[in-house]
């Protein structure tokens, strides 16, 4: 029997996730997949990102229903059984026999036919007793490791709500300061709600963003909550520098919050920065293609946006295959890394500006510790409460009335995903002595 085009596609992505450190968000916004019908894509979107959510509670299924170790399945096999699996539980509205026989179809035309009886009889098996996605446990579905440290780091509360949230697909968010956007948005059929503490933040609750004309159209676009809110913190300057600038969101807020700045978006890759500009095309932001390490901007800047790259731990919900890749010993090799591009960014602050460094990542060696041996190594630079700048952003109108101390972990900006309906992420504003 044929394959239909949704699982298909799915096990191909699912592939290339797992051989090539490809990005699902990046695989399922494809102009390829772009090309399904819209019933078509959100079955791929189910099956992508739900074997990805639940990859080890698959497995753990899986490996109890198998005459053979998990670990030793062709990947091509453990794909089409996690795919399988996942229809099986998680989704009531497919017949057990399409998932089951479709999942045996995938294996014979990865050429793994000698596999397909194997596949067939682990299914049937599954289906016969399978477990409800209502009594399924959040937490296993995260390596041991990660909700260990987490559970140290903010309480078992807080880790059972991470892990909650990293389980459930989020509403996208879109930034809106135009009041006609939210009436031409309504024709097209979406319909918003607020954000959860930032006025200019709106969550979907019904249609398509990306299928509307506004959103075509670069009028608006989906980004975080708490990104937007870590671009706020940059403040006004006459020329500021965002080091690590793509795909472009805080850049657009930045450029937005200061029309008569210079703004200089610097992007180490030369496609992203391609990209960078067609996404924030405004006239005071100039692109960069370039290492901010070495950078071939001389001047200073009133104020600089350090947003790292990281291991992206605060945003599971949407990156899911972020939790299976990462290991323990990556968190001290990126803080080597961040630490290079922030003592680099510091070099080009101006005395008396101040320095904004973030990340969407819930590791203290990619937050508190690189600040502790950013100030130890520069002296020059002291922390900035971060209680203050909200407080003026309550007052400007940009923050809603919330209670700041949930927004703050000491002097720093800390979201904590489930806690906040939101991405986790980090800030520290530095700033720079006269």
């Amino acid at each position: 029997m044929p394959v239909s085009p949704a699982r298909g596609a799915a096990f191909e992505a699912l592939l290339r996730i797992e051989n090539t450190d490809a990005y699902a968000s990046e695989l399922l916004h494809s102009s390829r997949l772009a090309k399904l019908p819209p019933g078509d894509h959100g079955l791929v979107t189910e099956l992508v990102m739900g074997v990805l959510r639940w990859r080890s509670v698959l497995d753990n299924t899986i490996g109890k229903h198998s005459s053979q170790l998990v670990t030793k399945l062709d990947l091509e096999v453990l794909t089409a059984l996690r795919m399988g699996v996942q229809q099986l539980i998680f989704l009531d509205r497919v017949p057990a026999h399409a998932a089951i026989n479709e999942s045996v179809e995938l294996v014979k035309r990865a050429h793994k036919r000698s596999a397909a009886g194997f596949v067939n009889a682990v299914l049937r098996k599954i289906a016969e007793n399978r477990p409800k996605d209502t009594g399924l446990d959040v937490c296993a579905a995260h390596p041991d490791w990660l909700v260990d440290r987490w559970r140290q780091n903010y309480g078992t509360d807080a880790v059972r709500r991470i892990c909650e949230y990293d389980q459930t697909p989020p509403a996208p968010v879109v930034r809106i300061t135009d009041p006609a956007l939210v009436a031409e948005l309504k024709e097209e059929g979406v319909r918003l709600a607020p954000g959860s503490f930032l006025t200019s933040a709106s969550r979907v609750t019904a249609g398509e963003i990306a299928r509307t004309k506004t959103f075509r159209e670069r009028r608006l676009a989906v980004q975080d909550e708490a990104s937007q809110l870590v671009a706020l913190l940059i403040g006004a300057g006459g020329s500021i520098l965002d080091c690590c600038a793509a795909p472009g969101g805080k850049t657009r807020i930045i450029a937005e919050g200061n029309p008569k700045a210079t703004v200089v978006a610097m992007e180490l890759h030369p496609h992203r920065a391609r990209l960078l500009r067609k996404l924030v095309p405004d006239s005071n932001v100039g692109v960069v293609a370039g290492d901010v390490r070495a950078t071939p901007v001389c001047k200073t800047f009133d104020a600089v946006l350090v947003d790292a790259p990281c291991s992206g731990t605060g945003t599971l919900a949407r990156n899911p295959e972020i939790k299976w890749r990462l290991k323990l010993d990556d968190l001290l090799r990126l803080q080597a890394y961040q630490l290079e591009i922030l003592f680099a960014a510091m070099k080009h602050l101006a005395p008396g500006g101040r320095l904004v460094y973030s990340t969407c990542s819930l590791e203290p060696e990619e937050n508190e510790q690189v600040i502790e041996k950013a100030l130890g190594n520069d002296p020059s630079f002291a922390v900035i409460n971060c209680r203050e700048e909200l407080e003026a952003l309550q007052r400007s109108g940009d923050l809603v009335s919330v209670d700041l101390e949930s927004l703050l972990s000491g002097p720093y900006l800390r979201t904590i995903p489930g806690v906040h309906r939101c991405d986790g992420f980090f800030a520290a504003v530095l700033r720079k002595s006269e």
